[in-house]
């Protein structure tokens, strides 16, 4: 639950997520520079604009007096240079004799209304030298003065030049102040609507950069703490256009996840090999306790049975050769038994340690159980047992044909040495999806509950009286478990009404079918 809200958390944003980390410190970089902006402009734009245009005052002073030193302030050479210096410069500029009467040259039409105002501004700034009002110029270069000077009649403030050129020419020249504070609150006012645009966009601009940033990141958080927890299936996915340090390290990771995997899945095949060993061990040893103690129980009787009749035949207990020919069939009959047991334990020991080899082939079960029943006829004959087999359809299995020959011949032959009242077993199939299931019948007692897992145990006898009667090892049954677990198919049984029913399932699929799903 905890990982499910940190993982939430993250998605969406929690207080000290990257994302908004970014979008705060781009919001603030852009409203701090609006504002920044906004007081330069307020505080310095003024005095920049006027620094501006002194330097553009002086610079058209000294082109007009150079024109002046040339003798051609006055000709039509000097027209255009003159239209663009008051056009360019948004400047006003006036050039009058050295008696102050007549105009040589002037930017505007009404010449009189200008001689006027520089007559004025000659008079107002030899009062204000006179009485010492402390106005002091912007600039004072060699033979003119800039200063900020006030029109009582526009009740506007200038920028005015004036002064004398190196012909002895009067010259003055001036430009509004009034249109930068127009242009400052323009500015101010512009600023601000940019400025709120920049924030808008700045935040989804950051947002989006952030995202790209930071979902990487949270894929590589997420793939880390899955590899805390050995799950090692998550991979990083890296862009396939670009390919930036984020996505380097999540290849990385890739690499170090499926090392972890290929390590630690060899720690657990190795340590499970090592459990397996240690309990194979155990089995073994147990295995040996338990088969010692089967096959000296088994062999104990008929031993003593050999030796007893044995010592009939050397002590001549009956001369006659009636009785020692039945001793003697003892002696046989029992060894032959001791013999089968033998067999059967060594066939039996060979599959549960796998020497025997699993050869695998399509084949008609219907013609090997037919075949193992004819070959049991005279043993059913003498039981009086009579055998239900449809043996008109074939049908064709998977399997080791001579290993299930040997099941089939151990369930018939358990079936006719424990079929009773009717005498009667029924050998029939069942179809499955992808297989048959091949049942062995027999009317009989049914076998007791508890003891039907222990059926396949070697050496588990249920009625030990009739097993013996019969001469049975109690392994037949063992060997069929064997068998059907080599070839990784179940086996099972079954009480039934009125008898038992011994099964085993097949692979009864088609070449095709098998080479597909295989």
């Amino acid at each position: 639950m905890n990982r499910i809200k940190d993982w939430m958390a993250q998605k969406t944003g929690g207080r000290h997520s990257l994302t908004r980390q970014v979008s705060f410190a781009m919001i603030t970089l852009v409203a701090g520079t609006v504002f920044l902006c906004l007081i330069l402009n307020t505080l310095f734009l003024g005095r920049f604009y006027i620094w501006n245009k002194a330097n553009i005052l002086s610079s058209s002073y000294q082109k007009i007096d150079a024109a002046a030193l040339s003798g051609i302030l006055d000709t039509d050479a000097f027209d255009i240079e003159f239209e663009r210096l008051c056009v360019n410069n948004n400047l006003t500029i006036m050039i009058i004799n050295s008696d102050q009467r007549t105009i040589v040259r002037s930017s505007v039409n009404d010449i009189q209304t200008m001689l006027k105002y520089f007559l004025e501004l000659l008079s107002s700034i030899s009062e204000a030298s006179s009485i010492g009002d402390g106005t002091q110029p912007i600039e004072s270069g060699d033979g003119y003065v800039i200063q900020k000077q006030k029109d009582k009649r526009m009740q506007s403030d200038y920028l005015v030049m004036w002064g004398r050129l190196s012909d002895g020419k009067w010259i003055l020249a001036r430009s509004a102040l009034e249109s930068i504070h127009e242009s400052s609150n323009v500015t101010n006012r512009f600023l601000f609507m940019i400025g709120g645009i920049a924030i808008v966009v700045g935040t989804v601009v950051a947002g989006v950069i952030t995202r790209r940033i930071t979902n990487p990141i949270l894929e590589l958080t997420e793939l880390s703490k899955r590899m805390t927890e050995l799950d090692f299936e998550a991979k990083y996915t890296a862009s396939r256009k670009y390919q930036n340090e984020i996505d380097f390290l999540g290849l990385h990771m890739n690499k170090l996840s499926a090392k972890l995997e290929h390590t630690i899945s060899e720690l657990k095949s190795a340590n499970n090999e090592l459990m397996l060993d240690n309990k194979h061990k155990d089995q073994v040893d147990e295995m040996r306790k338990e088969f010692l103690s089967n096959v000296s129980h088994e062999l104990k009787t008929p031993l003593a049975l050999i030796q007893g009749y044995a010592e009939g035949l050397q002590e001549c207990i009956n001369d006659d050769a009636e009785s020692r020919d039945f001793y003697c069939e003892v002696i046989m009959d029992e060894a032959d038994k001791m013999n089968t047991m033998v067999k059967k334990l060594l066939t039996l020991n060979h599959l549960e340690f796998g020497d025997d080899a699993v050869e695998m082939e399509r084949f008609d079960v219907t013609e090997l159980i037919e075949g193992v029943v004819n070959a049991s006829s005279i043993l059913l004959q003498q039981n009086g047992i009579t055998v239900q087999f449809d043996s008109s359809q074939p049908m064709y299995v998977w399997a080791d044909e001579f290993k299930i020959e040997e099941v089939m011949t151990n369930f018939l032959s358990n079936a006719i040495h424990h079929a009773m009242y009717e005498k009667k077993i029924s050998i029939f199939y069942t179809r499955k999806e992808g297989c048959v299931r091949v049942s062995v019948f027999n009317t009989g007692n049914p076998i007791p509950e508890e003891d039907l897992d222990k059926v396949w145990i070697k050496f588990y006898k249920v009625d030990k009286a009739r097993t013996r009667e019969y001469g049975g090892s109690g392994i037949g049954l063992s060997i069929v478990k064997a068998i059907m677990d080599s070839m990784h198919q179940r086996c099972g049984v079954c009480n039934c009404d009125g008898g038992v029913e011994f099964w085993v399932e097949l692979d009864s699929r088609s070449s095709g079918e098998v080479a597909e799903g295989g």
